[in-house]
């Protein structure tokens, strides 16, 4: 929970350092005193977007850090998971905003992006604003409601899982019959092309060969004499390199009983005798092997004339990709000659998969039901105290095609009178109803999520007396079993119910409009819920109220 808060530079607020305390806390001031600022700033620890125009004026950076204690909630693994120091009483979460327009999240002073503050955050604090009743009318939100409630989150991502691999398949299936479509009406040109190369009996690399050889045979005459005239000077004629070179190498091992040092000159000698009569040899043979042959030379050029034109029809540069080509027409063909039974197998998976769907969304809904009577139970509870004597709430289920979030369709229905039809809660309920049912639900939630911090922004909006108190009550619950509960509120009879009670003010500087925000003492509170009862002009009878408010009398 949230054990202090720090702001510095942050649009009216100059310097703000103040500590939080577990249990119902109340925040109280007048309108445009800078309690949304402190939201503001709060907001941005938890990942909300950050604006420059939020720096104090004058200022170039501004910083809000809170510290909390985790020591009940369970986070080891999200810090483990992500590499970042892990304090159980003292979590630092700190954000920063230069002028320039950078911003920069730290979590225990490891630099984070903001989608893991906004993760952290998450877990740690609930902001429940006027806005967020609007949630009511959203159907996700009720059902997230009744899940939590009945504790149905594996069973859910159980359910998921399935449901991913159903919409798998049908996408497959799709894919596939689109693809049938397009290629049966193309199949009679496609079979054409796929005979055409396929007997063409390509080879990989032909097209390199076949212009070798062309190159070979165009050249034959002009080969075939280059061979013949190295030949004859490399053997067949008088005073031939070898024939020279072998004479040369006899001269050296005539000396060489005379003059020892010439037997390495022999040795090179001799072994380049035997390489030039092996390089001779060779020249001769394929002297031998060039042959001009006029029909070979025909049938290559028919040949390239062949590849070329399916080069050219095909738009590719070699044969290598026109064997792909083949290869995917004939895919493509046995895909249509094989197309009911792929069509059908596909078809039997996604009806073996959907049985598995729905199995697992009854499971899934026979949960919902048991946790919707007992949603409708506890707040029922809850709302004859906070003056709706003869409410009627249900949770109305029904069944819908299997979706991401099973095969359920809720709604909310509310009524305030015995006489009245009961109908979605957000056509019949007044504002100050859909507050109360807000509160309740939170109520509800709060007590099966955990969650460890819970700020309620002036959520007592269009109520007044015995049901504010009541509202404060059920804040007082919410905030004891290790969570801390905050509200923000304009009603005496909800500032008086808090174990702690801060007031923010602005006051007028040398340095501009400054916000503060500090914790009263026992006499301060007096004085402010006596403020709250009867305006500027504190009389006694005020003051007797609000100790009256407070049990001090």
């Amino acid at each position: 929970m949230l054990k202090q808060l720090y702001i510095k530079n942050f649009t009216l607020i100059e310097e703000l350092d103040i500590p939080f305390h577990p249990g119902f806390s109340v925040i109280t001031g007048e309108t445009g005193a800078g309690k949304s600022i402190i939201l503001g700033a709060i907001g941005l620890l938890l990942g909300n977007r950050a604006d420059t125009k939020q720096i104090k004026t004058g200022k170039d950076r501004c910083t809000i850090e809170a510290h909390f204690d985790l020591s009940h909630y369970h986070l080891e693994t999200f810090f483990r998971d992500n590499d970042i120091d892990y304090d159980a009483t003292d979590c630092i979460i700190r954000r920063e905003i230069n002028a320039s327009g950078k911003s920069r999240g730290f979590i225990n002073d490891t630099p984070v992006p903001l989608t893991l503050m906004k993760d952290l955050g998450n877990r740690l604090i609930d902001i429940h604003s006027q806005h967020q009743n609007l949630l009511l009318n959203k159907e996700d939100f009720q059902l997230s409601v009744v899940d939590i409630i009945a504790q149905s989150q594996a069973l859910l991502e159980d359910y998921q899982t399935e449901y991913s691999r159903l919409r798998s398949d049908e996408k497959k299936l799709q894919a596939l019959e689109e693809e049938l479509r397009q290629s049966q009406a193309n199949e009679e040109f496609m079979r054409f092309q796929f005979n055409e190369l396929d007997q063409a009996n390509l080879h990989e690399g032909e097209d390199e060969e076949l212009e070798e050889r062309y190159e070979m045979l165009s050249h034959a005459e002009e080969i075939k004499m280059a061979f013949f005239e190295t030949d004859n000077i490399l053997l067949n004629s008088d005073g031939s390199v070898v024939d020279s070179m072998k004479t040369a190498v006899g001269k050296m091992q005539e000396i060489e009983r005379v003059y020892t040092p010439v037997h390495e000159i022999a040795e090179r000698m001799n072994s380049l005798y035997i390489e030039l009569k092996d390089l001779a040899q060779e020249v001769s043979q394929q002297t031998d092997r060039i042959d001009f042959d006029p029909a070979e030379l025909d049938r290559i050029n028919e040949r390239l004339d062949l590849l070329n034109t399916l080069l050219h029809k095909h738009r590719v540069d070699s044969v290598t990709a026109l064997i792909g080509i083949r290869d995917q027409l004939n895919t493509q063909l046995s895909l249509i000659d094989n197309s009911d039974e792929k069509v059908q197998e596909l078809k039997a998976r996604i009806d073996e998969q959907k049985a598995i769907c729905n199995d697992k969304a009854r499971k899934l809904s026979a949960q919902r039901a048991k946790a919707a009577t007992q949603v409708e139970k506890e707040i029922l509870k809850r709302l004859v105290p906070m003056g709706i004597p003869h409410a009627r709430f249900q949770v109305d289920l029904s069944a819908k095609p299997l979706s991401v979030d099973g095969a359920d369709r809720i709604a909310f229905l509310f009524s305030a009178n015995t006489n009245t039809l009961l109908q979605p809660i957000t056509q019949v309920a007044s504002g100050g109803e859909i507050a109360r049912v807000m509160l309740a639900l939170k109520a509800l939630i709060s007590g099966a999520v955990k969650l460890p911090t819970i700020i309620f922004d002036e959520i007592d909006t269009g109520v007044s007396g015995r049901v504010a108190e009541q509202m404060a009550q059920i804040m007082q619950e919410m905030g004891c079993h290790n969570r801390q509960v905050i509200s923000i509120t304009h009603l005496p009879q909800i500032a008086a119910m808090g174990t702690s009670h801060y007031k923010v003010q602005k006051e007028e500087t040398p340095n501009g409009t400054n916000s503060q925000m500090k914790e009263l003492t026992p006499q301060e509170r007096v004085t402010e819920i006596a403020q709250m009862l009867s305006g500027s002009n504190v009389t006694e009878a005020a003051i007797s109220n609000a100790r009256e408010l407070l049990k001090l009398q």
